[in-house]
């Protein structure tokens, strides 16, 4: 025996209201609302009044139900609607901010006949995790890295990726020397072309 209860367009963020729920998933009915209870969340309050529906709307759908047999079966938020406002802020500027709504759903029935999915949602811990896919295509793998000590590919000038490096070091050196002279000599400084 199975039965639901919905929430919608509850205000409160989906972040902060499956702090909540999560903790009461897959425990006893009547546990879960002592848990809820002495939550110190805000939503908390709702959630309970909510598991407190689904519990009425299961002893409604059968009544030689026996409330002490009730589990929390399945217990989600969704995401609702986002309104979007404006603050206002020093200068004449405006910062804008989104209030947040969730749906949030609460499953109750008897354990029985939902032993397996309960073990089936978990999720399996030697999967491993792929990454998710770059913008525009799928994830393309990338070439190995060089370990450290060993030398790079050799350029033109035939030293390796470190010298290379040093090589470009000394080259913006040089050219800050330089552009600093050029640049004393416009402004007058005694030498070069300005000091006529």
């Amino acid at each position: 025996m199975e039965a639901k209860a919905l929430a919608r367009f509850v205000r409160v963020s989906p972040q902060k209201a499956r702090l909540v729920v999560d903790q009461i998933r897959g425990r006893r009915a009547s546990e879960a609302l002592d848990l809820l209870r002495f939550t110190r969340r805000r939503i908390a309050v709702n959630v309970a009044k909510l598991l407190r529906s689904a519990i009425a709307n299961a002893t409604e759908r059968a009544e030689h139900l026996d409330v002490d047999q009730l589990w929390v079966l399945q217990a989600y938020v969704n995401e609702g609607p986002r309104a979007k406002r404006i603050r206002p802020a020093p200068m004449g500027r405006a910062h804008h901010f989104l209030r947040r709504s969730a749906h949030i759903g609460i499953l109750v029935g008897d354990r029985a006949g939902h032993a397996a999915p309960l073990a089936a949602s978990a999720p399996a811990a030697a999967a491993p995790r792929r990454p998710a896919p770059r913008r525009g295509g799928t994830a393309k793998p990338r070439a190995p890295r060089p370990a450290a000590g060993k030398t790079g590919k050799t350029g033109k000038t035939g030293q390796t990726g470190a010298g290379k490096t040093a090589q470009g070091r000394r080259q913006v050196a040089d050219s800050k020397r330089s552009t600093a002279a050029r640049g004393r000599g416009q402004r007058g400084g005694g030498q070069g072309r300005g000091a006529e």
